[in-house]
């Protein structure tokens, strides 16, 4: 482990900023961060409702406009690396300071643009084409965004204290996504129905440019890293920080552990715990939209103090501990929160379904995202799938369908539609009642305690993992290629796991995969640290 502590810092260094330069430093990366992950999330709140899908993708399901919608948050992810890259040597080059002003106005503009695309059934293919263009330049941006005011934080840090002024970035990022469901849900209840499913969504896209201008003043109201500028003025500024984050001196291992102990670990985690629930909830179960969107909000509120919690308790007990707990804790608490979460919100749902199980069969029933040539039964899957009803498959000569062991003579939506209202299900979106919500907020605080024990401290242990000529480069490179992957095609890899096996939690087998694989890696590759600040050689 490389970690810089504040004693490293030479004779030279700029003096310590004061508490109220801290403060300002503090809050104007942290409402540049919640402001530029709103704009990131914002097209994942609106895919989880289904407008994305229908506006820009249009398929023959309904399901299919959800998972190509998904697919554009994930082309979004994938060029995070790419950021990275360009941005991180961007940073380390010039500096943190003009680096992540180009990296939230690069955002800004591209957000706002989303919202401008006509939709493809007035520009046909160029819709979705132009949405994924922007969907990239998204991503190039984040990719430089939060390596810059993580280490930008870290590094005007007090001796000590790099995990609890760095946690108010990480909670930052959960704030981005809070904030995008209180602009969506203000807009809702300011417009008619009709008015919001025309047009009225853009406005969340659009009002991303007076973030961008808030975000402007704020940060350009700072100065530059001490950190950056002693190195500097000291000539110590690397010639290529991407060559030598893979030539310096045991930073390949480093990376390694970067990527897949600690940001594909935690990034699968957070994301089950924000997207995930709210897909689960408006999708899976059928909760009535509005109602899921506050449900998540609130519990995704009241869970922000455990990204700092656990920031602050590592400048204490160290970095890899809470985050070695928080993946044991991951694997063996995730299913059963889901399952509380479940039977909680839709309970009538969930004993349909064991009342009166759905087996689909046929001669070749399996789910394919791209398939060849559609079959009766996939489009039986499809169709279930995205009514949140779990079945089982079966391989018969003919294609049928059994509801509590009774066949079902019209295959057509309606005809199965009225086979399930017959065999109990109430497909319709429902509003929880006030003791169930609490046990969903439970279950979601639950999983923001995981996020949080997991999340809190990294800013501050990527920082003094790398050393400060190639910070920039070597902390954003792995971090965005594990978020970026791992976390970003989460939705997409889930939705198609649970439309291959019918199985409605089947997805967060993808989160569990993932989260063992980077326990291993940390418990055999990530050296407890001692905890300082981020600072010079």
């Amino acid at each position: 482990m490389a970690t810089i502590l504040a004693s490293d810092v030479g004779p030279d260094a700029p003096a310590a900023p004061s508490r109220k330069d801290i403060q300002l430093i503090i809050t104007a990366s942290s409402l540049g961060t919640i402001f530029e992950w709103y704009d990131f999330f914002i097209y994942g709140t609106l895919a989880a409702s289904g407008i994305i899908g229908r506006t820009f993708f249009p398929a023959q399901s309904e399901l299919l406009q959800t998972l190509y919608a998904w697919a554009g948050f994930a082309v979004g992810f994938g060029f995070r690396p790419l950021g990275a890259i360009l941005f991180g040597f961007l940073g380390d080059k010039l500096g943190r300071k003009y680096t992540f002003l180009v990296t939230i106005t690069l955002m800004g503009l591209a957000t706002a643009g989303v919202g401008l695309v006509p939709s493809a059934a007035t520009i046909g293919l160029a819709a979705p084409f132009i949405v994924i263009g922007l969907r990239i330049l998204q991503g190039l941006a984040l990719g430089g965004e939060y390596g810059g005011a993580a280490i930008y934080v870290a590094e005007h840090s007090p001796p000590g204290r790099s995990g609890y002024f760095t946690s108010f970035i990480q909670a930052s990022v959960a704030g981005g996504f809070i904030l995008s469901l209180i602009v969506v849900l203000l807009a809702k209840a300011v417009m008619p129905a009709g008015v919001w499913d025309a047009w009225g969504w853009r406005v969340p896209f659009v009002f991303s440019l007076v973030l961008l201008a808030v975000s402007l003043w704020m940060r350009l109201k700072l100065s530059e890293s001490p950190v950056f500028k002693q190195m500097k003025a000291a000539g110590q500024t690397a010639k290529n920080p991407f060559v030598e984050s893979f030539t310096y001196p045991g930073n390949l291992k480093r990376l390694f552990v970067a990527l897949f102990g600690i940001a594909a670990g935690l990034t699968v985690i957070w994301y089950t715990a924000m997207f995930t629930v709210l897909s689960f909830l408006q999708g899976t179960i059928r909760v009535q939209e509005t109602a899921a969107q506050l449900i998540v909000g609130f519990g995704a509120l009241g869970g922000l103090g455990f990204f700092v919690l656990f920031g602050w308790l590592s400048d204490r007990v160290g970095r890899k501990t809470p985050i070695v707990i928080g993946y044991a804790l991951t694997l063996v608490l995730l299913f059963p929160i889901f399952w509380v979460m479940g039977s909680a919100a839709n309970p009538e749902l969930a004993h349909a379904a064991k009342r009166a199980p759905v087996v689909v069969s046929g001669p070749a029933c399996q789910y394919d995202l791209f398939p060849a040539k559609p079959t009766e039964c996939r489009r039986l899957l499809d169709y279930l799938s995205k009514k949140g009803v779990p079945y089982t498959k079966a391989h018969t000569p003919v294609t049928l369908v059994l509801i509590g062991g009774v066949g079902v003579e019209d295959l057509s939506d309606a005809g199965i539609d009225a086979a399930l209202a017959n065999g109990g299900y109430d497909l319709r979106p429902v509003v929880p009642s006030p003791g169930n919500i609490a046990l969903i907020l439970l279950a979601i605080f639950a999983l923001s305690a995981l996020a949080g024990i997991t999340y809190g401290p990294v800013a501050a242990l990527l920082c003094e993992m790398f050393p400060p000529r190639i910070r920039y480069s070597s902390m954003s490179i792995p971090y965005h290629f594990g978020t970026g992957y791992f976390g970003g095609f989460l939705p997409l890899i889930s939705q198609v796991i649970v439309a291959r096996t019918g199985n409605p939690y089947a997805g967060l087998w993808y989160t569990i995969a993932v989260v063992a694989m980077a326990l291993v890696v940390a418990l055999y590759g990530l050296e407890e640290s001692k905890p300082g600040r981020a600072s010079a050689d």
